[in-house]
């Protein structure tokens, strides 16, 4: 009985690799070379669909073994599982057909945007409107914005303004930089599970931010099976990436799409999972959890994918080109001096969610009319 419980659970998985096989049948291209009318869109909704799914029980695996483990374990565990889902979907939309050096950037920022004024609208509009006003803790949103914000500027910003001025970074400032973010963060990651676990917490319900007779729903399986089902989860994801990456590179560079969407669709599957987490914490009026999912999501997007990305750009000599200009300048330096007025008091309401959706609504607007 629990077997087929647990096979109902992984169907995204079992499903994926269903498709693979199909594909793998068909031959490699069968995608972007099919000629009946629809057939690339609807592939592209099935595998976005697919890796979504996947990604929410990669989440949940690592959410589990997390909980096991306990912390700093946990909270690296499920950091480094959003990690292996985006590196690897960023690296094979750049490096699948025409090369795109700004993909990467593109995706990083759209993770910000999207997570920092896109999530961050719609949990702080949807709780205000329930609640009317939500309590956080001031000193853990402050870290998090005293991390990201020149986290967010030396790897977005300042790649603009060295002696090439051309928005990449070479080999020794590449290394540099990825180092001094990965070291960064890590002391940001130990300052949040161990020395200052209180920042983090709710205030009310002490420091593990949960109530004090929160339960965790514990699954009967045992914890080496949700380790291997992550990995295999996680395997198939980049797999059918892979896919995806072909329709995507058909879209932009065949069919004239904005550059900036493949970023917005990489960013959506990657945050999609926590998003949903921080949206349901946020009516359940537990703001902590969703200040913790939304910031913690946007840090780790700039303190770990931006070293990943220059790792490999160092190790393949790809071209990676990282600084922001024009309106994508502006709506990053908007976004991060907003966010400090939002997370500069204890509390939240409608009309801070309504500014940061304003901010993503103009960022959406202007991929399309640049």
């Amino acid at each position: 009985m629990r077997a087929l419980q647990a096979m109902k659970s992984e169907w995204p998985p079992i499903a994926g690799l269903l498709a693979l096989a199909v594909l793998s049948t068909l031959g490699e291209g069968v995608l972007t070379s099919a000629k009946l009318p629809g057939t690339r869109a609807i592939a592209f909704v099935v595998l976005v669909v697919l890796i979504m799914g996947c990604a929410f029980r990669a989440i949940a695996h690592a959410g589990e073994l997390g909980h096991r483990l306990g912390e700093p374990q946990g909270s690296l565990l499920l950091t480094l599982s959003i990690l292996a889902i985006e590196v690897p979907l960023i690296v094979l939309v750049m490096v699948t057909g025409k090369a795109d050096p700004t993909m990467a950037r593109d995706t990083i920022f759209a993770g910000l945007m999207l997570t920092m004024n896109g999530v961050v609208g719609v949990v702080l509009l949807a709780g205000g409107l329930r609640h009317r006003l939500q309590e956080f803790n001031l000193e853990g949103a402050r870290a998090y914005l005293a991390a990201l914000i020149p986290l967010a500027v030396i790897g977005l910003v300042l790649p603009n303004f060295t002696k090439a001025g051309t928005g990449m970074l070479d080999d020794s400032q590449s290394f540099a930089v990825g180092a001094a973010t990965v070291l960064f963060y890590l002391i940001f990651l130990g300052i949040q599970t161990t020395r200052h676990r209180e920042f983090f917490a709710d205030i009310e319900h002490g420091a593990s931010g949960e109530p004090a007779d929160a339960g965790h729903a514990t699954a009967p399986m045992r914890s080496h099976w949700h380790f291997l089902l992550l990995i295999a989860t996680l395997a198939i994801i980049i797999a059918l990436g892979r896919e995806l990456a072909r329709i995507v590179d058909y879209g932009i560079n065949r069919m004239g799409l904005p550059t900036a969407l493949g970023g917005i669709l990489i960013a959506t599957l990657t945050l999609l999972p926590e998003s949903v987490s921080a949206f349901r914490a946020a009516l359940s009026d537990k703001l902590q959890h969703s200040v913790n999912v939304f910031l913690g999501g946007a840090l780790s997007t700039i303190g770990l994918t931006i070293p990943a990305v220059l790792i490999f750009g160092m190790a393949s000599g790809y071209r990676v080109v990282l600084g922001l200009r024009g309106t994508d300048l502006v709506l990053l330096l908007l976004t991060l001096f907003v966010s400090t007025l939002t997370f500069g008091g204890v509390r939240t309401n409608v009309l801070q969610g309504a500014v940061h959706l304003l901010i993503f609504l103009i960022y959406l607007v202007f991929i399309f009319s640049p």
